[in-house]
């Protein structure tokens, strides 16, 4: 085997002074032509002995040849490799290139960000990613030069922001848009040497955008915050925005996954406790982290005084929870179609696209805890209905115990802008570790502290309710219920009939005897393959026309009656397909509630005028021209109480609902004209409300839109 030699050999520093003062140095460095030239030796040892020539790297025009022939981009710009063959044919070194390339490819990292040093996962282990996951393709050439390093064939040291050199030693991990390696300070040699963090970010990821890395900005805001590590430097270099940060030892995932998949409660309340002093100053500097979970706690590094230290790394999911300039709370909004964090452990809220605020990373480290306690979480291996299982509470009973229990339930009720109570929930774990805080697994300084302030301010040093406190209504826990919910406005004195448990015989009957009396149909659901109609004479319409049709909204019966000026009004569907179709404009129907087809239709100028389910499936009728001035959309799981509430407040009225047997959804509107009486009710029962009804209408309450779906008791 021969011996790889270069002009600039490894653990030796260059003698070539660059100028710039945040160089990125690629050894050896580019010659006049702008091309990288590198040579190896062959040591000669005997005239019998078969000679073997190094690889040489050959890239042109920074492309990389796969295997087809065809080009591939190399982000290392302006620069290229010469090929310098010894004893072989082009092609051949080429081919060699090309199987180093691949296997550099397909080496798998975790998802780590900072400087912890983390094993590769264990067989069955889920790769499970943020929100945007990082091309990897764009950090091809920063793995081939350091894998060529290990052989001594050249160096590569980094200079930002007026630090000291550093040589990339290997690499460590990936965080959601960049990737970490190790960089020991040049000059510094032996077991005392200052290694560093390096990470790197490419300038066209999303975490960039051509432009500083987002991070940076929360960093610089969070700067000396406890439980964060410190940033020394960071500057751009070529196409890599590089951040030099404190080197910590392995994540609470590498712990677990290192101690034979198990954690002991001792160390869990810990972490719990620790892990909740870290959250609390970190919103208290106006931040929410956005992705918690295991693999983004690290402790320090090993052998040094900060090993029992925790810390949160990868803020490139932050957001502000508190405005910068007002101090006040964000605003509450809702879209289905956004997700950010990583799957198993967000919360609930983020599964529905709701706007992040400090509740969710409480119930992030919730479902954290859970799986470091008992190694596994329920939802994990399925790849739908992982939001379902989070809402249900036979599942939280499968999975939660004594230790979690109640602080799973505190912090999953809390409400959108709600405080937390950081003080209470350390105390649920504080009495399970032992008193002395020297002896704990895990550094609990911060904790102290925060339980001491904040039992000062409030004259009492300990956490425990008050006697006279009244019992907080729980948001979210709470048995899962099929149920009809009925809207209700507030209406000028007029004529309304209802009719439920129709067959599909009798639909005719009686709505021909509606029509004779001046009403037309105004809301329709189905429950168990029997309709309900709402019928009365405040629709406005002159004519009406219906189908029942074995076809979830029939598409010729449709466009025939939009010929003729029908537009859909009202529609419903039931389990056994059959749908029943009224009077509109433009529709859609999914297998999942098609948020961004919505979206779509809003910019367009249109809006929900009607909403129907069958089965697991969904309809969704959208008009142009329609009374309204603004719409947005309320999906739950359960029943989006306080989401409704939220918007009742800002002037918006449910004006459509639809529900299957796993998800409710909520059209609010606000309409072009101001009633003169906004008042709205919802109510859910289990059978149809024909009692309640009655009593609506002495209120000259009624009914304005009903379906049957997913609530809770």
């Amino acid at each position: 085997m021969p011996e790889l030699r270069s002009h600039a050999r490894r653990n030796r520093a260059s003698v070539n002074p660059n100028p710039n003062p945040n160089p990125i140095n690629l050894l050896p460095q580019p010659d006049s032509n702008n091309k990288f030239t590198v040579r190896t030796r062959q040591r000669r040892t005997g005239q019998n002995r078969k000679q073997k020539d190094a690889i040489v790297a050959d890239v042109d025009d920074n492309k990389l040849n796969d295997n087809n022939g065809n080009e591939q981009n190399n982000i290392l710009s302006g620069a290229e490799f010469e090929t310098t063959p010894l004893g072989k044919k082009e092609g051949e070194d080429i081919k060699e290139l090309r199987v180093l390339r691949e296997e550099v490819a397909e080496k798998k990292m975790d998802e780590y960000d900072s400087g912890g040093r983390s094993g590769d996962k264990g067989p069955g282990a889920e790769d499970e990613g943020s929100t945007a996951p990082l091309p990897e393709k764009v950090f091809y050439l920063l793995d081939f030069l350091l894998f060529w390093q290990d052989f001594h064939f050249w160096t590569f040291d980094v200079q930002v922001g007026g630090s000291p050199t550093y040589r990339i030693e290997r690499k460590l991990g990936k965080g959601g848009f960049g990737q970490v390696y190790v960089g020991r300070r040049m000059g510094a040699n032996g077991p005392g040497a200052i290694e560093v963090a390096l990470k790197f970010e490419h300038r066209s990821s999303k975490g960039c955008n051509y432009g500083p890395p987002y991070e940076w900005q929360v960093y610089n805001a969070l700067g000396g915050s406890h439980g964060v590590p410190r940033v020394h430097y960071k500057g751009r270099q070529g196409d890599y925005y590089v951040m030099v940060m404190d080197m910590l030892g392995p994540s609470l995932w590498d712990v677990w996954n290192n101690n034979s998949h198990t954690m002991s409660i001792e160390m869990v309340a810990c972490i719990a406790i620790e892990a909740i002093s870290i959250l609390e100053k970190m919103h208290s500097r106006g931040y929410v982290h956005g992705d918690v979970k295991p693999e983004n706690f690290l402790l320090g590094t090993p052998g040094t005084p900060d090993e029992k230290k925790l810390f949160l790394v990868d803020l490139g999911l932050a957001t502000r929870w508190r405005d910068s300039s007002s101090g006040q709370h964000v605003e509450y909004d809702q879209r289905p179609d956004v997700f950010r964090g990583t799957v198993r452990y967000a919360s609930v809220h983020a599964h529905l696209g709701r706007t992040g605020s400090r509740r969710d990373d409480l119930e992030s480290l919730a479902y954290t805890l859970v799986f470091l306690l008992r190694g596994r979480l329920p939802w994990q291996g399925y790849q739908v209905l992982i939001s379902f299982f989070k809402m249900s509470l036979c599942s939280y009973l499968l999975f939660v115990t004594l230790l979690t229990q109640v602080f799973v339930e505190y912090v999953v009720n809390l409400k959108f802008d709600e405080e937390p109570n950081y003080a209470k929930y350390i105390s649920l774990f504080d009495g399970i570790v032992g008193p002395n805080p020297d002896i704990r697994p895990i550094n609990t300084d911060g904790a102290q502290k925060l339980i001491y302030q904040v039992g000062h301010k409030r004259g009492r040093l300990t956490m425990e309710e008050e006697e006279d406190e009244q019992p907080k209504k729980k948001v979210r826990m709470g048995m899962p219920a099929t149920q009809w919910i009925s809207v209700y406005n507030a209406r000028r004195p007029m004529k309304q009939r209802y009719h439920y448990n129709v067959a599909d015989v009798r639909l005719p009957q009686h709505i021909e005897k509606g029509n004779e009396d001046g009403l037309y149909i105004s809301s329709v659901a189905s429950c168990s393959n029997l309709w309900a109609l709402i019928m009365d004479a405040g629709t406005g319409f002159t004519a009406q026309v219906h189908q029942l049709s074995p076809y979830f909204l029939h598409k010729e019966w449709i466009m025939e009656q939009w010929e003729k000026n029908y537009y859909i009004s009202a529609i419903a569907g039931a389990n056994n397909g059959s749908s029943l179709v009224y009077l509109q404009q433009s529709y859609k129907v999914s297998d999942s509630f098609p948020f961004k087809w919505i979206n779509k239709k809003w910019r367009e100028g249109f809006y929900v005028t009607a909403m129907a389910t069958a089965g697991s499936r969904w309809a969704i009728v959208m008009s142009r021209g329609a009374p309204f001035s603004d719409q947005v959309v309320e999906l739950d799981f359960l029943y989006p109480s306080e989401g409704i509430h939220r918007r009742w407040d800002s002037g918006y009225r449910i004006t459509s609902t639809a529900a299957t047997w796993d998800q409710s959804a909520f059209v609010l509107s606000v309409p072009r004209r101001k009633p003169a009486d906004e008042t709205q009710e919802t109510l859910r029962t289990s059978a149809f409300p024909s009692t309640h009804v009655k009593e609506k209408w002495a209120k000259n309450l009624y009914i304005a839109s009903v379906c049957y779906g997913r609530t809770v008791s």
